[in-house]
């Protein structure tokens, strides 16, 4: 995006019988499964009073804080936001901006699930006008991480209500303008 926040989106269609199994508090509640899994337990989702954090390992310290989800429902889409608002992960001017969305609906192949991350302001970038050295060191860390864990989150998901080991195929969508870091 112009103002160097981050946009990300991955997405899996899974066949249409498991349209009413697939909500986005599933894929909420799967995706912080995987993700905790993934880490080998050194990220942890943890609720709180106030919403939710990924916390370092059984510590109080954590990386990301997100607000209490906020679920919508529109035209057969539904969704679930976490809204970032703080943590060291995130610029700390700029820790009020941010989502984390989980997104099903129905389309003509099947059911879409997807995972958004819009308008995040990483720290690693430094600011809204990161030089190169800053959008390599965040693309080749906190970047490639997220869409590791992402696609590979889908594809177990799909595994896990199909029953099918799926070969995983990226493919580069341009969803809106923005330079790729």
């Amino acid at each position: 995006m112009h103002d160097a926040s981050v946009f990300s989106i991955q997405w899996t269609v899974l066949p249409a019988q498991y349209a009413a199994t697939l909500t986005p508090e599933l894929v909420l509640e799967r995706y912080f499964s995987y993700l905790r899994r993934f880490t080998l337990s050194m990220v942890r989702p943890a609720w709180t009073e106030n919403g939710l954090e990924f916390r370092l390992l059984s510590t109080k310290l954590h990386l990301l804080a997100f607000s209490a989800p906020v679920h919508s429902s529109e035209g057969g889409v539904d969704s679930l936001t976490l809204h970032i608002c703080g943590g060291p992960f995130v610029q700390s001017k700029l820790c009020d901006r941010g989502s984390f969305s989980f997104i099903t609906g129905i389309i003509s192949g099947g059911v879409q699930v997807t995972v958004r991350l819009s308008e995040y302001h990483p720290r690693l970038l430094g600011s809204t006008a990161p030089g190169r050295f800053r959008k390599n060191l965040y693309r080749m860390t906190q970047a490639f991480i997220h869409k590791v864990v992402t696609t590979r989150f889908l594809a177990a998901l799909y595994r896990e209500l199909a029953g099918e080991k799926v070969s995983v195929r990226i493919v580069t969508a341009h969803i809106q303008a923005g330079e790729d870091i």
